[in-house]
């Protein structure tokens, strides 16, 4: 099996002074045309929201060629892109009961692909409203080992569709190269770095958690539909009638072609999470051995989750991700940060390490266990003892490697910048025991 890995490189772009106000004015121009394709896409809720990009197209290309002074053809075709998918998410949410608005852009960020960009190991060539502008790349003086040598200047990897950037602080341009590759492999492990996003499944609250702190779909809603069909159901059966047998038989399972429709908008924005953060594999607790923790609609929930996961293999499947599931002890109990594994140190859907005081949301918590597992697996499962392809998982803000079992040694590829409240009270007064910590962490 062909497998397609992309990894992004950030790479500072050495524009010439007086071409700047080129790429300021092109990505203005590229705003508008999102700005204006939002405007005329988001109907809600009036009627129902465009997201097909032909559809958006057809309809107001032309206008913003001509709007925009003949702005490049791509840069508009990516613009109108980039907002009726963004809507398509914004639906997403809508479906969830989400609360979302028509999306707005600002800031700097164009689109380009190898019709508006020519790419080069050490330069790029950037279609501007005012012709094209060559750039050089910044690059280290010594690239080995780092993503500029790994990824930017392999010729394994090819240039794919990338995003221009600019630091105002700064005053810098940068490209996000995203750098694709294919793997001829049974699976992308056994040639190439992995990268993992952890989901963490669940019977109350949010449907699904991810390792990369996005929360999807809404469990508690789930459920009151289920049982608010089911109540209706069974009165119906009470009533007797010929009518509300007919009735009865007419709704029949239209719970379950609902679900399932929930279930899939839940399932792409998965894979799309997983997508967007580069990650070669998707990992999920094995349902065979959570069944203990489920408590209310036990057969219900098993089907949910059964049925949410296969929607994500399949849709994973055509993006080259692979779903794997992985041993659900103690992902609940153990610090995502130090490893600590107290049964105390969660409190509801708040985590509360007692060892480290790491305090996050707990399903947050878990997913990242959960992608930390995974990785594990991934790294001894490489043929050589030492390793030597990354075994990555994704979190809130970056990426950890794995080197070792001891979570402590993890490196961080990019800081993770997110909530570490203090413990709550009541998780505070519990005793405090680092020797116990020590003595329970499991991996």
């Amino acid at each position: 099996m062909v497998w397609e890995v992309t990894r992004t490189v950030r790479v500072r772009l050495d524009v010439p002074d007086d071409r700047k106000s080129d790429l300021h004015a092109t990505n203005d121009r590229f705003q508008y045309c999102a700005n204006r394709t939002a405007d005329w896409a988001w109907r809600y809720p009036e009627e129902d929201c465009v997201t097909s990009k032909s559809e958006a197209e057809n309809a107001i290309y032309d206008d913003l060629r001509e709007e925009t002074d003949r702005l490049h053809a791509n840069l508009v075709q990516k613009a109108i892109k980039r907002a009726t998918d963004d809507i398509d998410s914004c639906i997403d949410r809508l479906a969830d009961d989400e609360d979302t608005s028509k999306p707005e852009y600002d800031t700097f960020s164009i689109v380009y692909d190898k019709r508006a960009a020519t790419y080069h190991r050490d330069k790029v060539s950037l279609a501007t409203v005012n012709g094209r502008v060559e750039c050089d790349y910044d690059l280290p003086a010594d690239p080995e080992g780092t993503p500029h040598g790994e990824h930017l200047l392999n010729d394994d990897y090819e240039f794919s569709t990338s995003t221009v950037h600019y630091d105002s602080d700064a005053d810098e341009f940068y490209l996000h190269a995203a750098m694709e590759r294919e793997i001829d492999a049974s699976s992308p492990e056994k040639a190439e770095d992995s990268r993992v996003l952890g989901v963490d499944c669940n019977v109350d609250d949010h449907i699904a958690v991810t390792s990369t702190g996005k929360f999807i779909g809404n469990a508690d809603y789930l459920n009151h539909q289920r049982r608010e069909f089911e109540k209706r159901r069974a009165s119906l059966q009470q009533t007797g009638t010929r009518s509300a047998h007919l009735t009865y038989q007419r709704i029949g399972d239209r719970f379950g072609h609902w679900s399932r429709d929930y279930l899939h908008r839940c399932s792409k924005q998965i894979v799309k999470e997983a997508e967007r953060h580069g990650c070669t594999h998707i990992a999920f607790e094995d349902l065979t051995q959570i069944r203990g923790r489920i408590s209310d609609g036990k057969k219900f929930q098993q089907w949910a989750f059964r049925e949410l996961q296969e929607q994500v293999a399949y849709k994973a499947e055509e993006h080259g991700i692979v779903v794997e599931t992985v041993e659900p002890s103690y992902t609940s109990q153990q610090c995502s940060k130090c490893g600590c594994t107290l049964e105390e140190n969660r409190e509801g859907q708040r985590f509360a390490c007692l060892d480290c005081s790491y305090s996050v949301n707990a399903d947050y918590n878990a997913a990242k266990n959960v992608a930390r597992k995974l990785a594990l697996k991934l790294q001894r499962g490489q043929k050589s003892p030492a390793g030597g392809a990354l075994c990555q998982y994704a979190h809130k803000s970056g990426i950890m490697t794995v080197n070792t079992t001891d979570v402590a040694s993890d490196t961080p590829v990019s800081a993770e910048r997110e909530s570490t409240d203090k413990p709550t009270a009541s998780a505070l007064s519990l005793t405090h025991n680092s020797s116990r910590c020590s003595s329970l962490r499991k991996r």
